[in-house]
């Protein structure tokens, strides 16, 4: 452990431990109710409320996917932006106020009102299924970097055990705090993985011996007959995997995507009602938004970069061999992780490193609270609060949301231990998987809350078929899954946010076909 690492390397591992165990000791507050605990006290400023969902919004994913974006493509990642924005805007108009005015601890708080406790333990339940996965995963992602670098190798053991770390880790550093102590954190990790792309960037612009305009020349003329790697907006209609960033796609699949992450997914919506107002919660939104381009654009720039290192060799001045082929111990490995494992000098390999851990610990630590937060305040009080004749305090509440915390963290560390696994035997890249899987929570999710916020129609029944419908119909477009029961000449594959418009449309006609019933409250919200 260690044995590839220089004592500059070293030593900012060893700084990056005293500063988080620092910072642990100073964000953590006494927490005396479940209000603290999991919101803050509701009086976060709205500027680290920004960052923190910013950095619950990049991950490891990000850290690792990023460079390989622009290595093997463009710019277009970023126009995903746009999206962003509409969505935005939408959930500062219709949802967060409606959170405000109704004093929710959780988004799904909202649906108890229209169609009864039912339909918020069945959003709950469906939120908290598809975050073990969608966490498990990046978690996942984060591990095999770090077992890479620590290790050196990638066996099962060494995957678990960094696995094993970065979750004791995230969670001994999140437990006691709660949400204010994962908002503080975030930030602090938000600087230090920024730090770590431009030290990346700075290192890879000093290698390439030529200057900025040089580099631009290069990028918009990567090879003959090939498209400049400085586009940004793709018109294209591609319906395939290979479309998802074109900007029709933006403007349909990835619009539903961030109002689903912003608005109806507790992992960030959470961070939102930490603000002292809806005014204040939309703006961090806002912030975040605008905060996320450029720190998007820091990591594809690597790509970028790394692109011209390895694949134009008139431009480095060494002999053509068609670029390497990124593996490791074996296995194919992103283009950022290769040059990081292979010449990437030292120190710098330090700060990546810690950067890696930075990225998977902000996105665990605001999975653990949030997940933590539906368990205790959507299914174990309403449980409890029927079952108990005597009223239990709010520390009580603290005290299981702790519990609960607790139990998230081994599901998701036992989740990215299967997709190790998982990833041996078949053929679907990770970080795609990452990416998409949410597909199966949010097209449910959208089509119930569309209805909630539109309609008067729907009951009990017509959401938890609408939650099923909204899981299946992705799930039945998965190439894996249509091998089952589609001939081969039959097949097609789709991108997952066309796969999230065609769930959310089913979902939503599922969910309005059901008309208010006598047991079913028909109250408007707030």
């Amino acid at each position: 452990m260690l044995s590839q690492y220089a004592f500059a390397d070293i030593l900012v591992l060893f700084l990056y431990a005293l500063t988080l165990f620092a910072s642990g000791w100073l964000f953590s507050r006494k927490n005396r109710s479940a209000d603290d605990y999991f919101l803050g006290g509701r009086a976060i400023p709205m500027w680290m409320v920004a960052i923190s969902v910013l950095a619950t919004s990049q991950s490891a994913a990000t850290f690792l996917g990023g460079p390989d974006q622009g290595y093997r493509n463009d710019l277009t990642y970023l126009a995903t932006n746009i999206g962003a924005f509409i969505a935005a805007f939408f959930v500062a108009i219709f949802l967060i106020p409606k959170f405000y005015q109704n004093r929710v601890y959780t988004v799904y708080e909202l649906l108890e009102k229209r169609f009864g406790a039912q339909a918020k333990r069945q959003a709950g339940l469906m939120y908290l299924f598809g975050r073990v996965f969608a966490s498990g995963a990046r978690l996942y992602m984060a591990a095999l970097a770090v077992a890479m670098i620590l290790f050196g190798n990638i066996e099962s053991s060494s995957v678990i055990l960094s696995t094993l770390i970065i979750t004791l880790v995230g969670l001994a550093y999140t437990v006691y705090g709660g949400i204010r102590t994962v908002i503080y954190s975030d930030v602090l990790q938000a600087f230090i993985y920024v730090a770590a792309a431009c030290a990346v960037i700075i290192v890879l612009y000093n290698a390439i011996p030529v200057g900025m305009e040089g580099i631009i020349a290069a990028l918009q003329h990567p090879a003959p007959g090939e498209p400049s790697k400085l586009r940004v907006i793709n018109t294209s209609l591609d319906f395939s995997p290979d479309g998802v960033f074109s900007l029709w796609s933006v403007l349909t699949g990835f619009v539903l995507l961030n109002i689903a992450a912003f608005g109806l997914d507790q992992d960030m919506t959470q961070r939102v009602l930490t603000c002292k107002s809806a005014r204040e919660g939309s703006k961090a939104m806002l912030m975040s938004v605008i905060m996320v381009i450029p720190v998007m654009l820091l990591f594809i720039i690597i790509g970028l970069l790394l692109y011209l290192y390895y694949q134009r060799p008139d431009i480095m001045a060494i002999a053509s061999d068609g670029g390497p082929v990124p593996t490791f111990a074996g296995k194919p490995v992103t283009i950022f992780m290769y040059y990081v494992l292979t010449e990437i000098p030292a120190g710098v390999k330090g700060l990546v490193t810690v950067g890696i851990i930075a990225a998977a610990l902000s996105t665990l630590n605001s999975g653990l609270n949030s997940m933590a937060s539906v368990l205790v305040q959507d299914i174990y009080r309403p449980w409890r609060q029927q079952r108990s004749r005597i009223k239990l305090n709010e520390a009580h509440y603290v005290t299981a949301g702790r519990w609960a915390m607790a139990i998230v963290a081994a599901a998701l560390g036992l989740m990215a231990c299967l997709c190790y696994y998982w990833q041996q035997y078949t053929a679907t890249p990770l970080l795609q998987f990452a990416l998409g899987v949410m597909v199966f929570s949010y097209s449910g999710l959208l089509g119930v809350y569309f209805v909630t916020l539109f309609s008067n129609r729907g009951n009990s029944t017509s959401v938890m078929l609408a939650l099923v419908v909204g899981f299946c119909v992705p799930l039945l477009m998965q190439p894996y899954v249509m091998t089952l029961y589609l001939p081969e000449s039959m097949q097609i594959s789709i991108g997952f946010t066309w796969q999230l418009v065609i769930g959310t449309a089913l979902a939503t006609l599922i969910c309005i076909a059901g008309t208010s019933s006598p047991a079913t409250p028909t109250n408007k919200l707030a």
